[in-house]
C-alpha cells in the first residue's frame, strides 16, 4: 500500500508565510519606531491604532509602505497653499468654461448649466470613528441655483446612473444628514455607467472614505467628467462624458503629493492601477487648471508626476 504523502498542505503553507510576512514586517517596524522621536512616535502609534479598525480596511503592508513614504519618499514636494483648504486644496480649479460655483455643506461644486454637469466637486475627507451613515436618500432633486434646473427624470430610460462626483457616503459621515442630502442635488450628478458607478468608481470612493483618512490623517478630492469636443446629451440636455477624472492631494508637514486617475465610460475589472495618470494630463483633457495656489515651481513639480502605485 503506498505510502499518504506527509508534505505540508499547500493552505497551511500559505498561512504560515503569511504570518512569517507580517511578522517580519511588524519586527521591522517596531526596531524603527524605538529609535524615532516622540512626535513621530505619536504619529505612527495613531496609524497602527487605525489599522486595528476593521472598517477602514488597512493592511499591515500599507503600514510599512506608508512610513517609508511619509519620511523618505520623494514623491512630495515641499509646498503648502494660502487660503481656506475646508473643501479645495490649492485653489478652485479654473477654466474657460463659465461655472457656477455652489457651496455646500460638505463640499463645493464648478456647474456648467451649458452641459448640465458639474465640471469639478471638491471636497475634504477627514479621519474619524466610522459610524454607519444615514440611510440613503431616495430622491434626487434640482439645484434651483442653477438656471439648468436639471430634473431627475432626464435620465429616465437612458442607460446611465446618475452618478455622483460628491460622494453620498463619504460625505455622510463626516459631515452629517444635511450634507449627504445635499450630495443628492442633480447639480452633482453626470451620466455614468452603472459597471463604472458601481465598479472601479465605487471602489476608488470607498478607498478615499475609509482607508486614505485612516492612513494620511485626510486627504482632499476633486472629481469631475470629461467630455469629447462635440457631446451626446440626454433629452438635448445633459451632456453624456466620455470619461472622469479623480484626483487625491495628501498634505504631510509642509509637503504635498498628488495621486490622479482617469477612468472611461467602460472601465472594467478591479485593478486601479493602470488608470493612474498625471495632473498635466487631467488638465489637458479638461481645459481646467487645479492647484493653481501653489508656487508655479511647485505646482509644476507635482502636476507632473505620475504616482507609481496606488496609494
Amino acid at each position: 500500500m503506498a505510502r499518504k504523502s506527509q508534505g505540508i498542505p499547500s493552505s497551511l503553507r500559505r498561512t504560515k508565510a503569511f504570518v512569517i510576512l507580517n511578522l517580519v514586517l511588524w519586527g521591522g517596524i517596531g526596531s524603527w519606531y524605538l529609535f524615532q522621536p516622540p512626535a513621530r512616535q505619536q504619529e505612527v502609534a495613531g496609524l497602527v491604532g487605525n489599522l486595528l479598525d476593521r472598517r477602514k480596511d488597512i493592511t499591515a503592508v500599507e503600514v510599512a509602505w506608508d512610513l517609508w513614504q511619509l519620511y523618505y519618499s520623494q514623491d512630495y514636494v515641499r509646498a503648502v497653499p494660502p487660503g481656506d483648504k475646508t473643501h479645495v486644496y490649492g485653489g478652485a480649479p479654473a477654466g474657460a468654461a463659465p461655472v457656477r460655483v455652489l457651496v455646500n455643506t460638505g463640499y463645493v461644486v464648478g456647474y456648467s448649466d451649458a452641459l448640465g454637469n458639474p465640471l469639478w466637486a471638491a471636497y475634504r475627507v477627514s479621519d474619524i470613528d466610522l459610524k454607519d451613515a444615514p440611510p440613503r436618500p431616495d430622491d434626487f432633486r434640482p439645484d434651483d441655483r442653477t438656471t439648468a434646473r436639471i430634473d431627475s427624470g432626464v435620465y429616465n430610460r437612458s442607460g446611465y446612473d446618475r452618478g455622483h462626483m460628491a460622494p453620498n457616503y463619504a460625505i455622510a459621515t463626516r459631515y452629517g444628514r444635511t450634507a449627504q442630502e445635499e450630495t443628492f442635488l442633480m447639480s452633482n450628478i453626470t451620466p455614468q455607467k452603472h459597471s463604472l458607478n458601481a465598479g472601479l468608481w465605487k471602489d476608488l470612493e470607498h478607498r478615499i472614505a475609509t482607508n486614505y483618512p485612516a492612513r494620511f490623517g485626510e486627504v482632499w478630492v476633486i472629481a469631475g467628467p470629461i467630455f469629447g469636443p462635440r457631446p451626446e446629451k440626454l433629452r438635448r440636455r445633459v451632456a453624456i462624458p466620455d470619461a472622469f477624472f479623480m484626483i487625491i492631494v495628501d498634505e504631510s508637514d509642509g509637503r504635498v503629493r498628488a495621486e490622479a486617475f482617469v477612468m472611461p465610460q467602460d472601465a472594467t475589472g478591479n485593478d486601479l492601477e493602470k488608470y493612474l495618470v498625471s495632473v498635466d494630463e487631467i488638465e489637458q483633457r479638461t481645459g481646467l487648471d487645479f492647484l493653481a495656489a501653489l508656487p508655479d515651481e511647485a505646482e509644476n513639480a507635482l502636476e507632473a508626476k505620475k504616482a507609481s502605485r496606488v496609494w
